[in-house]
């Protein structure tokens, strides 16, 4: 596995490699923020931009679409993957969010880990981009990058992985470093033969792991 330091320097290379990046669900208030979250859970951030201004131009407060028919919510976010259960945990969160916090989306991770349809990567992703929290969210991009690079184990899960980044990465790079990675992902598969790599810092990081073995 790579070291602490060298963690943190691969970062900082997929940062300087894809330049400044952010959020890719568009910003709303908190709680529409919560909402598209919950809607990107195995589906695009794309997918879910093209139904959000739809669904919240209907139903923009919790009040609002705490009661919504199902099947009406299904009619709009049918584009988006599982979008029946989906349909049922927003209505849910947003009764949850009107009658017992008050249109208050929580500002911790057990607070949103607690609402229909939210599990910690949303939370983790609602509490850094929207309440700017030093969290740190784990995706399918993240956990690639994190395996291929050997900051973690091949078994490691996405709790591990979140730990380890956490670990190494200052608190305060660690929104940008979750974008980044997530940016950089999408930019270069992680699943190229190793004999046929070309990627210069998965190249370098297979250098520096075979080092660090070898002093093991």
């Amino acid at each position: 596995m790579l070291k602490d330091e060298q963690i943190v320097w691969a970062i900082r290379q997929m940062e300087d490699d894809v330049g400044p990046v952010g959020p890719s669900l568009d910003s709303r208030t908190p709680f529409q923020y919560l909402i598209s979250v919950i809607l990107s859970a195995q589906a695009t951030d794309v997918s879910v931009n093209k139904v959000t201004p739809i669904l919240f131009a209907k139903y923009p407060e919790p009040k609002d679409l705490m009661n919504a028919k199902v099947e009406d919510v299904e009619q709009i976010i049918k584009s988006v993957g599982l979008f029946h259960n989906k349909a049922k945990n927003i209505i849910k969160t947003a009764g949850v969010v009107h009658t017992k916090l008050n249109d208050v989306v929580p500002e911790t991770r057990k607070g949103i880990m607690e609402l229909p349809g939210a599990g910690r990567k949303t939370a983790n992703v609602v509490l850094s981009d929207v309440f700017d929290q030093p969290t740190f969210a784990v995706d399918t991009h993240v956990s690639a990058i994190s395996k291929r690079l050997h900051f973690v184990d091949e078994k490691a899960n996405p709790l591990q992985v979140e730990k380890k980044i956490v670990s190494v990465m200052p608190a305060q790079e660690l929104h940008q470093a979750h974008h980044t990675m997530i940016e950089y992902g999408r930019k270069y598969s992680m699943k190229v033969d190793p004999a046929k790599e070309t990627n210069q810092l998965i190249i370098k990081c297979d250098e520096l792991n075979a080092e660090n073995e070898k002093s093991n």
